[in-house]
């Protein structure tokens, strides 16, 4: 089968499209035939080997998996030993973060799997997994939204921020988005109830109060978060010193503050479907790439200024 690898630790230009043997099925899995992925900021990440720390999980010198990607969507194929599920034929979509993923089959555990709605794409679904759960969990399971209360966030118009404007509204909360100038009708498509362009006032000095402020983007201070909100969920972050820098100050203090990696699992994957189905939700795909310009994709969404989600298909 085709497969996007990577044999050393660098930028895109490494990765090449290589035929490499087809997985076998393992007990608990599932053996899917993907037709198509996304891009994210944590594949360039692990592509590079950065943030160093991170090479403990992902290979000190050298990658573990050659085989790049986390997000995808498909069809099972073949179902392993102990799968209770799924079965051969379900259209399911998915995100494995140790990679795997940007090939014509992947291996994946059932219980990072979730079964997508009978009229949805697979592009759209291939954008939903590490973005949406993501948006979901810092919102919900961490950021403890409830209906009626007033959310920040910071970086809405990424891939986890439109996402996170979406689901908010769905769960009935008043949502300010955060954005470029550029992007700000954009994210009031999405629902956003109030709009703040960064680039026309200092979001440093903005002095409303929320309940809940939500970061995507990565750039607000510890004491952006105690100034604006009651609590606070930290997504992403520009650099290692900064969110050492929120985090040592949120450890001296009472103030909620919670800094998040996703979770994968099926019974949030099953969350994001419904809302789609639903049409509460909608991912937004900036582009579509063929499956061989994959490491063309990753170089886009490195630049960071991506309007939603970045997709790569296998059907192209």
């Amino acid at each position: 089968m085709k497969a996007i690898t990577k044999h050393k630790y660098g930028g895109p230009e490494i990765l090449a499209l290589e035929e490499v043997e087809k997985p076998t099925v393992k007990e608990n899995h599932l053996l899917i035939s993907v037709k198509a992925n996304s891009a994210n900021p944590a594949d360039w990440h692990i592509l590079r080997g950065k943030p160093f720390f991170a090479r403990f999980t992902f290979g000190l010198f050298k990658p573990k998996n050659q085989i790049l990607g986390a997000d995808f969507a498909g069809i099972v194929d073949e179902v392993g030993q102990g799968v209770t599920r799924f079965k051969v034929g379900d259209r399911v979509f998915g995100e494995m973060l140790n990679g795997g993923a940007f090939a014509e089959y992947t291996c994946a555990p059932e219980t990072v799997c979730g079964l997508m709605p009978d009229e949805a794409d697979y592009n759209e679904m291939a954008c939903v997994p590490i973005a949406g759960l993501t948006a979901l969990q810092a919102l919900i399971a961490h950021g403890k939204l409830k209906e009626g209360e007033s959310v920040l966030i910071n970086g809405s118009s990424g891939g986890v921020g439109h996402f996170a404007v979406q689901i908010a509204k769905a769960y009935g909360a008043h949502v300010t988005a955060v954005c470029s100038s550029r992007n700000i009708d954009f994210v009031k498509s999405l629902g956003a109830d109030k709009t703040f362009a960064y680039d026309k006032e200092d979001i440093h000095l903005h002095k409303e109060k929320y309940d809940l402020i939500v970061d995507t983007n990565g750039n607000l201070n510890y004491d952006d978060y105690t100034r604006m909100g009651k609590r606070g969920v930290m997504v992403g972050f520009t650099t290692m010193g900064h969110m050492i820098s929120v985090l040592l100050k949120k450890g001296f203090s009472k103030f909620p503050l919670t800094q998040i990696t996703a979770v994968a699992n099926s019974e949030d994957l099953n969350t994001l479907s419904k809302l789609i189905k639903e049409g509460k939700v909608k991912p937004h795909i900036e582009k579509i790439y063929p499956y061989s310009k994959i490491p063309e994709a990753i170089g886009y969404i490195e630049s960071m200024r991506t309007r939603g989600k970045v997709a790569m298909s296998w059907d192209l």
